[in-house]
């Protein structure tokens, strides 16, 4: 897409000698002759003095425009006050658009529908995508969600041209989209000076706080060359700490106060409770050490104490190392890390004990064969000192390699070569349902949000894959993507029945493409590493296609760990080291809000494949 041409007014740099000159108005030191460097100067100067002046006036301010309730007929007959109008599904109907389901599945309205019957030609120009979109999150009372407003500003290109804005918000690993559509009256033609106004959205309520979405503003009239007409942006909803402060967020609330106390065996921890308008009754502790760990829950008396808790750790071993955590009983809630170590006693002091009279004989005795063995061992450990040195002194390059395998095992460095993250197409068939399609859903977001990889998948991006179609969308994916995954199912095996006979259809012919891909590497002898498949813990290698079983394959959750390595080329394991990442390991992915989310949506479709099993 072209590139707006900006036009940077620099002075040059010039000498100039002081000389004295006779006092005159400033139109007489504008008419004096000068020189060239001098001339060039007072040019620039002028120019930026007219842009200072006339800037306003023309309309190089960054002047807001929000959106109005027009009427329909303002609309239609261009009246004043309705430049810039908000358009509900009652209003698109009554202005004559063929179908209200576009405006609720957000594709955009191409030109010939908005005016192409008025004036036929004006399809034929092309309105360029808005630039610097921005998000605000404005004022929500609900503390448990955000408002958003998006504000950009058009494009230089086919100002002349463009007739509004269509907004739409879709929601990661989710199916839910919001839409909003904004048209000026027939009779507005904005001129490139209006490239400097901000258009604004109406808000966008009630978004869970924590989610992740995209946000896509477009011009309108879609020009009937289908390039880059939108620009899209993936966005993060703020924290509950965020909006509402660490006090008001049960998640997110931590204990801010630990006090520990030993005393012999047992240890007294103190810890600040969470304010009463938070409404946490209770909490839990952890401490681990030697491989064993004890757990508490903790219910304070609130009447005795409403600030402060104190509780015992009881039975705990002799000079180990322990590492606790304490944290509100919620869940996500964020761990509070505290150490201790524990002393070693002995009860039987040796000052506190009497020497039996029959120990006094012996004592110089055990005395004597106490030095003996001293100077044997002092002997035996010279002998030994010097057989070392002669062995240092004829091999060192041994002990060199020996440090070297010990620095590599404590050190493992993970070169990349890659200047951006790779790109991961996700292919799938819908047979299964709802339930194996949130999966992927959830799949595709712990690996964009953990595993540094761009992910495209169709329910992401249902825009491009209206406008394109879907064999279209995916086969620029398939060419443009590093990576292609084939999440396996009874659906892309031909065992499965859908419901909808079009995204079947569809959903074959993807996959039958894939096949034929594969099939045509191989034969040619090319690298198949760009192609792998993946199946989920309820389904089976059964479900995996003949020509997709020539490429790896992984069987996910288990497997993620495999599945990083293959993306970012990775050596999990190597001489004296290895590789590990704990959020994405078999244990500990589901730590993560995204792990969890991921590993119950595959619990979930599991369950519901085990409902519609034949018995």
């Amino acid at each position: 897409m072209a590139q707006g041409h900006h036009s940077h007014l620099s002075s040059p740099s010039v000498s100039v000698n002081r000389t004295i000159t006779r006092p005159g108005s400033v139109e007489d030191q504008l008419l004096r002759p000068c020189p060239v460097s001098c001339s060039s100067m007072w040019r620039t100067a002028l120019v930026i003095l007219h842009l200072l002046v006339l800037g306003p006036l023309l309309g190089l301010s960054s002047e807001a425009m929000t959106p109005q309730n027009c009427s329909l007929k303002c609309i239609l007959q261009g009246g004043p006050g309705c430049e810039y109008c908000r358009i509900t599904p009652e209003d698109s109907r009554a202005l004559g658009f063929r179908s209200s389901g576009l405006f609720g599945s957000c594709v955009p309205w191409p030109c010939f529908q908005l005016l192409g019957e008025q004036d036929p030609h004006i399809c034929q120009h092309y309105v360029h995508a808005p630039n610097n979109v921005t998000l605000e999150f404005v004022h929500d009372p609900d503390p448990s969600s955000d408002t958003l407003v998006v504000s950009w500003r058009p494009s230089y290109y086919g100002i002349a041209f463009l007739r509004g804005f269509q907004v739409s918000l879709q929601a990661l690993g989710g199916p839910g989209v919001a839409c909003q559509l904004f048209l000026f009256h027939r009779n507005l033609s904005l001129s490139a000076s209006d490239a400097q106004k901000v258009y604004k959205s109406d808000p966008f309520p009630s978004l869970p706080l924590g989610a992740q979405y995209a946000v896509t503003v477009m011009a309108l009239p879609v020009p009937e060359r289908w390039e880059k007409f939108y620009q899209s942006k993936i966005f993060s909803t703020r924290s509950c700490a965020e909006k509402n402060g660490l006090d008001r967020c049960k998640e997110d609330w931590y204990p801010t106060f630990v006090q520990v106390q030993q005393r012999e065996h047992e240890v007294t921890v103190t810890f600040n409770l969470a304010p009463s308008r938070m409404g946490i009754s209770s909490y839990f502790s952890w401490c681990y050490a030697n491989g064993k760990k004890k757990y508490m829950t903790l219910v304070p008396d609130l009447s005795r104490n409403a600030t402060h808790h104190s509780f015992q750790v009881k039975d705990l071993q002799e000079g180990a190392n322990y590492t606790c955590e304490i944290a509100a009983n919620e869940v996500d809630a964020v761990r509070k890390v505290f150490s201790f170590q524990t002393g070693s006693t002995n009860r039987d002091h040796p000052a506190t004990r009497s020497v039996p009279g029959s120990l006094a004989v012996a004592l110089p005795l055990a005395v004597l064969l106490a030095a003996i063995v001293v100077v044997l061992a002092v002997v035996v450990a010279r002998r030994r000192r010097s057989t070392w040195k002669n062995v240092v002194a004829t091999k060192p390059d041994i002990i060199r390699q020996h440090r070297e395998h010990q620095a590599q095992e404590e050190v493992v460095s993970l070169a990349s070569s890659r200047s951006s993250p790779p790109r991961l197409l996700i292919c799938y068939s819908s047979c299964e349902g709802a339930a194996h399609v949130k999966a992927v859903m959830q799949l595709g977001a712990f690996i964009q949000q953990h595993m540094a990889t761009q992910v495209c998948l169709d329910l992401w991006d249902t825009l491009s894959v209206a406008v394109e179609g879907s064999l279209a969308w995916h086969c620029r994916q398939i060419r443009d993507s590093s990576f292609i995954m084939v999440i396996c199912s009874p659906g892309v095996s031909g065992r499965g029945a859908a419901e909808d006979e079009r995204t079947e259809q569809e959903s074959h012919l993807v996959i039958q493409l894939l096949r034929e891909e594969v099939a045509r590497a191989k034969a040619g002898g090319h690298d198949l590493s760009k192609y792998m498949t993946a199946t989920f813990e309820y389904c089976d290698e059964r479900d995996v296609p003949m020509e997709l079983r020539l490429v790896p394959h992984y069987s996910l959750a288990a497997d993620l760990p495999l599945l990083f390595s293959h993306l970012h080329g990775v050596a999990l394991h190597r001489p004296g080291g290895y590789v590990k990442i704990s959020h994405i390991s078999e244990e500990g992915f589901t730590e993560l809000p995204a792990g969890m989310a991921l590993q119950r949506a595959i619990d979930e479709a599991a369950a519901t494949q085990e409902r519609h099993r034949p018995m």
